[in-house]
């Protein structure tokens, strides 16, 4: 039985280059693996390629990956609330891949998947499929490096043709991800809607590095509760229960009068 349990979020991730992609699960600050994360942040590593649905905020998530100018590319779905994100993508700093959310997804599924690329019907007749999007603005505010052009190609479903755009599947070089609950073999439990893009991203990656807050011995789990086979996991960090979580934008209501309980 192969224990895929390694003693520290450094050794975890110290085979991560210059230069090399990531998969990074996490949806705002939720389910993001800071640890590992962190962990990048002090190895020196940069010039990365990530692939994540936004990029966290300026001083959490990957953002702080970003503030330090480790990252050379996102491919995202979404800015959100970073402004350093917006900032370095306007002035060039930044090569940025807009991706439709549900189109990354799929893309990341693919590659975890075995399947090359696949036809979806979002982003025809927008520059998603006919190229032009900025990827990458010289100083000037003049576009440097626009996406090409997809292959378009029309579908009869139930019958009525439709045009389709090809979509090609994304892998990557490591996958990121944090987890409630690991046994040693890296069957991995998510927990409620931190388990988001994380599946996703942990099946795109050819070495998946997973964060886990528990790990139980091998058949501590029930079987129908994994929520991602081990087979996709290779190491697994324990970062306990205590682990630091944000909330990207904490929105609360006045509390109700005595009238509006139904007390008065």
């Amino acid at each position: 039985m192969i224990d895929k349990v390694v003693g520290s979020a450094a050794d975890a991730v110290a085979d991560v280059v210059d230069g090399s992609s990531l998969a990074v699960g996490g949806f705002g600050l939720c389910g993001i693996p800071m640890v590992l994360i962190d962990a990048l942040l002090a190895s020196g590593v940069r010039d990365l390629s990530v692939v994540s649905n936004n990029c966290g905020v300026d001083d959490w998530g990957l953002g702080v990956l970003l503030a330090a100018r480790r990252i050379r590319k996102m491919t995202s779905s979404y800015v959100g609330e970073n402004r350093e994100f917006e900032r370095q993508f306007l002035s060039g700093e930044l090569e940025l891949e807009l991706t439709p959310q549900g189109t990354l997804a799929e893309k990341l599924r693919a590659g975890g998947s075995g399947i090359a690329a696949f036809f979806t019907q979002t982003g025809v007749g927008t520059q998603v499929a006919e190229g032009g999007l900025p990827r990458r603005y010289n100083a000037d505010g003049s576009i440097a490096v626009a996406s090409p052009p997809k292959p378009v190609q029309p579908f009869s479903v139930d019958g009525v043709v439709k045009d389709f755009v090809l979509e090609e599947a994304i892998s990557t070089d490591f996958a990121l991800v944090h987890a409630k609950l690991a046994d040693r073999q890296g069957n991995l439990v998510f927990d409620k809607s931190a388990r988001n893009f994380s599946p996703l991203c942990a099946m795109a990656g050819r070495v998946c590095i997973a964060e886990v807050e528990e790990v139980v011995d091998a058949g501590g789990i029930d079987p129908d509760a994994v929520h991602l086979p081990g087979v996709y996991v290779d190491r697994i960090v324990v970062v306990g229960r205590d682990v630091e979580k944000r909330i990207e934008r904490r929105t609360v209501r006045a509390a109700a009068s005595a009238a509006e309980r139904g007390e008065a």
